[in-house]
């Protein structure tokens, strides 16, 4: 029985992940399409939201850029809706500033719940190691969807992997795999 898929990106949280395999691994040069037909396969993709937010120009031009062009691949994606929350600057106990994300995980959570309650998907997949979701997803579980995570496993909540009905981890190997090899844009 085909099943008709949702695919939802926590970006910082892939991000981070990336990080954990290799520091100069960048989400820029992932190919987000080849990676989303390969995990729905010859089921049917409803849609993919991608959750982060721009980077600031004037902190670094170079990465913004980079960024820029990777949210323009994404929006060519079909049915890929880029859902970009905000960068609050924040002071350590240094008084060095920083930046958080601030509405990432509430957006993705009210996507995958309303869209569970609207009955639109019977799987979702969360591209995510975070903990946090773990309510979500026993919440849409019990709307009788099913949950897989794909993670990378340095950051992936042991409470998150026991809730999903299935999981993987993202290696260097699906990393390699799934680099993108397209023109400059």
């Amino acid at each position: 029985m085909v099943k008709k898929i949702s695919v939802f990106i926590d970006g910082a949280n892939f991000v981070y992940g990336l990080k954990t395999l290799n520091p100069k691994y960048s989400d820029y040069r992932f190919d987000f399409d080849k990676f989303i037909k390969k995990i729905v396969g010859k089921d049917e993709l409803i849609n993919i939201f991608y959750y982060n937010a721009s980077l600031k120009q004037e902190v670094n031009p170079r990465r913004f850029k980079e960024q820029q062009k990777l949210l323009s691949r994404l929006r060519k994606i079909t049915k890929c809706k880029v859902v970009l929350c905000k960068r609050q600057k924040r002071l350590n106990k240094y008084d060095e500033e920083y930046y958080t994300i601030k509405g990432d995980d509430i957006n993705l959570a009210l996507d995958m719940l309303n869209d569970a309650w609207e009955n639109k998907y019977d799987k979702a997949i969360l591209i995510s190691g975070d903990g946090d979701f773990t309510p979500l997803l026993k919440y849409v579980k019990n709307k009788n969807k099913e949950i897989e995570v794909i993670s990378f496993y340095e950051l992936t909540s042991k409470n998150l992997i026991d809730e999903a009905d299935n999981y993987f981890w993202i290696d260097k190997k699906i990393v390699n795999r799934f680099f993108w090899r397209g023109k400059n844009e």
